[in-house]
């Protein structure tokens, strides 16, 4: 690994040559007065536009520009850790190139650095403009990982973050393969803060990565890998359910020995059947999300392969 750098910029990408132009543009603006030596490292997964022939590009024209290029399609998890194990510089910032993220804070979150925080992360006030499905997603899924999870992981927060150099050691050091940055930082700890800020609209293109099933990937990986509540949940459930049998059961009894006149049949049996059913397939499904995260674990496969390391 190569020494020297104050700042290590980590982007992942993936067919994004459309957004990158502006976007190196602002950022190397933004570093120039932050006044630190820097490298900034893309992650690419392999793309089918421009994408890694643009960053080439800007390497040629400035080596602190370096990239990586992974074997096969890894996912923006994946490719934020495997850029985060690439560093060199006393602090990291994970960000996208969509300016979502403004590149201005860096000059906030630097200063909060040198304060003496470990972990400096930007909190949205406002989520700029995407999809109701998305903004439904993020909302549930916060209140429940918040809810639910065994460490603390702060609300309308992204992966956009400056982590120093110690949080890095400890998260790349870690043995989890779901790569779900938020978790995994909190996990590890130090001394973080929170910076609010209003997210602004994508400057172009649409986000190449899936909107619904990768948010609802992200969410999960929040919740089971964070927490057994699920678990915990099955069984209040199945308790529950067993205490409403039984009642039902004495209230027949009793109304049977009151020669009361009360309908049985068909739909009864029908809804009790579907509504037991239901639960016994979420009891399953819930420890089957448990047992396939399990399985990723113990086979214990690289997290990522790369196929170019440039610039290193």
């Amino acid at each position: 690994m190569a020494s020297g750098s104050e700042l290590s910029i980590v982007i992942p990408v993936f067919n994004e040559e459309e957004s990158i132009p502006r976007f190196i543009k602002e950022l190397e603006s933004v570093l120039k007065r932050v006044g630190e030596s820097y490298e900034i490292i893309f992650a690419i997964d392999p793309s089918n536009d421009g994408t890694e022939r643009l960053v080439h590009q800007l390497h040629e024209a400035d080596p602190r520009v370096k990239y990586l290029v992974f074997s096969r399609r890894i996912g923006q998890p994946l490719a934020i850790l495997a850029g985060l194990a690439s560093t060199s510089g006393k602090a990291s910032i994970v960000m996208d190139v969509d300016l979502q993220d403004p590149p201005e804070l860096i000059l906030e979150m630097v200063k909060k650095w040198r304060e003496g925080f470990d972990v400096v992360i930007p909190q949205r006030r406002t989520r700029g403009k995407e999809s109701w499905t998305r903004g439904l997603i993020a909302r549930i899924g916060y209140k429940v990982i918040k809810r639910v999870a065994d460490v603390d992981i702060p609300e309308n927060c992204g992966e956009f973050r400056l982590l120093s150099r110690r949080v890095v050691k400890q998260v790349v050091g870690l043995k989890e393969h779901h790569g779900f940055l938020r978790g995994l930082v909190a996990l590890v700890g130090f001394k973080q803060c929170t910076i609010p800020f209003d997210r602004c609209d994508r400057a172009s293109g649409r986000t190449k990565y899936s909107e619904l099933t990768g948010s609802l990937r992200v969410g999960f990986n929040g919740i089971f890998c964070f927490s057994t509540y699920a678990l915990t949940l099955s069984t209040k459930l199945g308790f529950t359910i067993a205490i409403g049998a039984f009642v039902l059961a004495v209230i027949y009894i009793v109304l049977k020995l009151l020669s009361f006149p009360f309908p049985l049949g068909n739909p009864s049996l029908a809804i009790l059947i579907l509504f037991l059913g239901g639960i016994q397939l979420l009891s399953v499904g819930i420890l089957g999300e448990y047992i396939g995260r399990i399985y990723e674990e113990v086979r214990d496969r690289p997290k990522f392969i790369v196929d170019k390391e440039v610039g290193f």
